[in-house]
Parts: C-alpha cells; structure tokens; sequence
C-alpha cells in the first residue's frame, strides 16, 4: 500500500476504568488521571491532554501514536483506548476515512459493523442513518471483503460525531484497569531487593496508592550495588506513576547493637521491629496513611502469622500485604511480567540476608521479645537512624546499575 494513504491518527480516545462507578468522588478520579497521564506524556510536548467526564482524549498533534499508546498502557486507571482519526464534519469525509482504515487493517474476507455515538445532536445525519448508510458505502467499496455482522464483528469501526469533528476508530487497546494513582493516598512500601516486594508495590500502585519506597541499607555490609539495585527496581515501578520518592534509611547501628545484645533465634524478630517502627516513622512524618510490604503467608520464618503478631506490635498503623496469598510462583510470573524479576534475582545482598541467623523463630513469644528489647536504646537508635536518612526523587528510566560498571568488572 502507499505510504500517502496510512491512516494518520490525530488523537487517542482513553476509556475509564472503575472509577465510573465512584458518584461524587469521580471529578477527583478523572483530574487525577489527566494528570497521571500529563506526567506519563510529558517527553511528548506537543500532545494536549483533556480529561472530560466521560472520556479522556489525547490530541496527539504529530506525535508517534505507537510510542504514545506504550505510554499509556502503564497508567492506572485506564480501562482501554483506542487511536482516533477527526475528519471534517461530513459524510464524505468519513466515508474517506473509513476506506483508508479497511484498506490498512484488512487483507481477507471479515465481518464487520458500524458503531456511531453522536453528541453533537445538531448534526444532520442521526446515528441509524450513519451506520446504514457508512455500512452500505463500504460494503459497495468492498464487495470481496466485507460482510455485515452487529453481534460478533471481526472489525468494528466506531464514528463519533462531536461539536469539534468526526472521528473515527476501529482498534480498542487493553490499558492497566486499578485506579489513579495517589486517589487512594500515600502509602509507604519497605522495599527490599527481592521478588516480592516490587510485585507488592506495584500492586499497591495499581489501587490508587502512592508509594515511597523506604529501603534500609547498612554499609559496611550491604555493597553500593545493593543500594543501586533497590533504586533501579524503583526506576523500574516509577513508570506506573511518573516519579517515585525513594528514602534510604541507614540500618547498619541497629543491626550491630540487636546482634550484640539480642539472643540469635530473636535477631531477625527484633530487627523486623526496629525496622517497623522507622517504617511507621516515617509515615506519619510524610503524611502517609499505611506501611506496605512483600510478605507472603509461610514464605520465610519471619513470615508466619505468630511471626506477625509478634512484629506489628510496635505500630498501630495499617500494615497492608499485597502479595500475603499469592504462591511463589504467582508472585514470580507478576514479577516477570513488570519487568522486575532479572532484577531482583541479581546476588548483591541486602540488609534482610546479611545478619540472618541460622535458625530463626518462626513461632517467637511477644512478652520475650519485649524483654530482649529493653536492653536496647530504641529511642536513640531510631532517632540517629531517621537523622541519616537520605530523600531522592527517581524516575521512569534512570539507570543506577550501569553508572558502577568499573565496579562491577572488578566482581567477574
């Protein structure tokens, strides 16, 4: 086919996903998601964003549709879309399109309908007129190819006749379904380097939550890959929401002083629990409504629910789970799938694996551990913690690991 009679899409017409259903609260949803998507978009300068009531449209002024639509594809509450072409508001000019359109998309005999929402009810042509008559000129175009189906269509071509133009779509994307971003508040996820914990944040994202990621790290121990990894990871998840807070709160004090004065199977209990408490710290100081993190039910020792009793005794703020009843393997398909698992699986320990004892309680007493905790400073071993802590906006896109390259060469 000739390059000239490519379909040039103008726009892209986004449908909502559940936040249709949320009443009063849905003007907040929809600003919100226009946006998300500004941010999503913003590399592309030319493209204009306008979030209306029912639909969201992204005029795209010479944009590169494809790169645009990858975009999208990543914003959370996005039902689906579809590329759109506006033409002039006649019957030429749509048939015109049209033909373009079953030129480009199809090569053998198909099934196919006309769908037309007219909002601009001035309009001469209603929209049974529209499909009839839009129906019959391709068919009459195309006898070979077309043929009528209204119930299961291989191709239908959706008409919108608005006040400012007609247009035209026939493809109707997938988008991420959840809700926007930071319509359900701020959240802060203790992010590790492992499988689990990005799937989590991402799952929390996916729910409207804004996530900081609150990584502890405790040099000399832990390497600076450990640290880049755990930044990298939230590069990776920062492209569900443009930026992401990343806060690296040193660990290294606490852990020496509970390996010095704690008994080993109590270790990881009482280090989960100084590390709750900074979490809960944190979020109050920032504003924040829940802690998140990758627990999984069983998983590891620290993971029973004993275990838990025993740990969240130090907050009563939420500490919310996305992956708690998700296998392993579950877990790892979700990771796979957001492009965090050859990450996460990368060998640079982190604060979690360095001070593991051998055999940690899976069933610890909540009355023994608040015993082993007194020998501890837990209000200056906190507060020097949350004193060193270090703030760094991250985005979509930026590369941690690869600026350590000399590094690295030294590890093979």
């Amino acid at each position: 086919m000739e390059g000239d009679e490519l379909v040039e899409y103008t726009e892209i017409m986004v449908r909502y996903g559940e936040l249709s259903t949320k009443g009063h609260n849905k003007k907040n949803f929809i600003d919100r998601l226009g946006a998300n998507v500004r941010k999503a978009l913003h590399r592309f300068e030319q493209v204009k964003v306008h979030a209306q009531r029912d639909r969201l449209h992204v005029e795209l002024n010479g944009a590169n549709y494809d790169q645009v639509m990858n975009r999208l594809k990543d914003v959370f509450g996005i039902q689906n879309f579809s590329p759109s072409i506006r033409v002039d508001k006649t019957f030429a000019a749509t048939a015109a399109a049209a033909v373009k359109m079953v030129q480009e998309q199809v090569d053998h005999p198909i099934t196919f309908k006309i769908n037309t929402r007219r909002s601009d009810h001035k309009f001469p042509i209603d929209t049974f007129e529209m499909n009839d008559r839009l129906g019959g000129y391709l068919l009459q175009k195309f006898p070979d190819l077309l043929k009528v189906d209204v119930h299961h269509p291989d191709l239908t071509i959706r008409v919108e006749i608005r006040l400012n133009g007609i247009f035209l779509s026939s493809e109707t994307i997938q988008g991420a379904g959840g809700l926007p971003v930071g319509t359900a508040g701020k959240g802060m996820m203790m992010l590790s380097g492992g499988i689990d914990s990005p799937v989590a944040a991402y799952l929390g994202m996916k729910r409207g939550v804004s996530m900081e990621m609150v990584h502890f790290f405790s040099p000399p121990y832990t390497s600076p890959q450990a640290l880049a990894k755990a930044k990298q990871l939230t590069a990776k998840l920062a492209r569900y929401s443009g930026s992401i807070r990343f806060i690296q709160v040193p660990f290294a004090e606490i852990q020496e002083t509970v390996k010095e004065k704690v008994p080993e199977g109590y270790l990881m209990t009482v280090q989960r629990r100084m590390m709750l408490r900074l979490a809960a710290a944190l979020t109050m100081k920032r504003h924040g409504l829940a802690i998140f993190n990758g627990e999984s039910l069983g998983q590891v020792a620290s993971q029973t629910m004993e275990s838990m009793l025993v740990i969240n005794d130090v907050t009563n703020l939420p500490v919310l789970r996305p992956v708690l009843s998700f296998d392993k393997t579950e877990i790892i398909a979700l990771a796979k799938q957001i492009d965090t698992y050859d990450l996460s699986i990368l060998p640079y320990e982190d604060c979690c694996t360095v001070f593991t004892p051998p055999s940690p309680k899976t069933k610890p007493n909540l009355e023994r551990t608040r015993k082993y905790e007194q020998r501890l400073d837990i209000d200056g071993l906190i507060k020097r913690a949350l004193d060193g802590i270090k703030i760094t906006e991250i985005h979509n896109g930026e590369d941690f690991l690869n600026q350590n390259e000399d590094v690295f060469a030294e590890l093979l």
